[in-house]
């Protein structure tokens, strides 16, 4: 059988679900799961879909004309379709800071996160020696305010060398223009912590441990134009007391990050994410 992922949003209307699914099996297909959503306040609705077809020669290439034709075009839809099958291509941008590239990584090696990871790029050379403990390459692209624009370059032409799809921040410290970011819309992740705007700076854990703190968090997310303010993809937090030294404060902090940021792939992987205004729909 062939499998498709399937993802819709559009002006939430009658029959949406009905007319897609009577398509797939007008087209000897069979919907094998079906998750839907309608923002009330917006107005629209949001669908993801799996199905399966026959292996028949062009039977899934007409389903996707039809698609267009019958139902997208209509009734004004954004849609998406996906090939389970093929394995999406994920490069990891790094700086100094190790926890969430080990962590993704050993996450890899475990075959917990299906992706291949044919680059890891870093503005540092600190991690050289963890890529190839894991035998993935790794490039070295320094940045700085006087070569950025040149540095991007390197990179994007790498990313396209390679066929990436889509790009992690491990903690890369370097802010991406939006030239770069137009690049890769929805497809660059990233993790902060829960800290901003209150506890801005190099070292928001000292100030968050100061000012006692109760709890501390972290946020995956696409990254836009707009620094830390891209949609989100997944938060988490822990408990922290007055007991806690800043030491326990950047552990927990850490912990959190690499789970969140894990929890954030894994989304992005399986296509269970719709972003729209800003926002997202992330399905179960």
């Amino acid at each position: 059988m062939n499998k498709i992922i399937l993802l819709i949003h559009c002006p939430d209307q009658q029959g949406i679900i009905a007319k897609v699914t009577n398509l797939i099996a007008e087209s000897k297909g069979n919907t094998v799961y079906l998750e839907q959503h309608v923002d009330t306040d917006e107005g629209a609705f949001f669908m993801r879909l799996e199905c399966e077809f026959l292996p028949e020669s062009k039977v899934l290439e007409l389903f996707k004309k039809r698609f267009s034709e019958e139902i997208a075009i209509p009734n004004k839809m954004e849609w998406q379709m996906f090939d389970p099958s093929v394995t999406p291509k994920m490069a990891i941008f790094v700086s100094k800071y190790s926890h969430c590239l080990y962590d993704i990584l050993g996450r890899h090696a475990a075959g917990e996160l299906d992706v291949d990871i044919p680059i890891i790029i870093s503005n540092h050379k600190d991690m050289a020696e963890v890529a190839a403990n894991f035998q993935i390459p790794y490039a070295y692209i320094p940045v700085n305010k006087s070569n950025k624009i040149e540095a991007e370059a390197k990179q994007i032409e790498l990313l396209k060398k390679k066929k990436v799809d889509f790009i992690v921040l491990a903690r890369y410290m370097q802010i991406l223009s939006g030239d770069f970011v137009n690049h890769y819309t929805n497809k660059v992740i990233n993790i902060h912590h829960s800290f901003l705007p209150a506890f801005p700076g190099a070292k928001p854990y000292h100030s968050a441990h100061n000012r006692g703190v109760k709890i501390i968090g972290a946020t995956s997310h696409y990254v836009t134009s707009d620094l830390d303010e891209g949609p989100i993809i997944e938060q988490e937090v822990v408990k922290v007391t007055h007991t806690h030294s800043v030491n326990d404060f950047i552990a927990k902090g850490r912990d959190v990050e690499k789970i969140v940021l894990s929890r954030g792939i894994k989304h992005h992987i399986k296509r269970k994410v719709l972003v729209y205004n800003n926002k997202t729909v992330v399905f179960d």
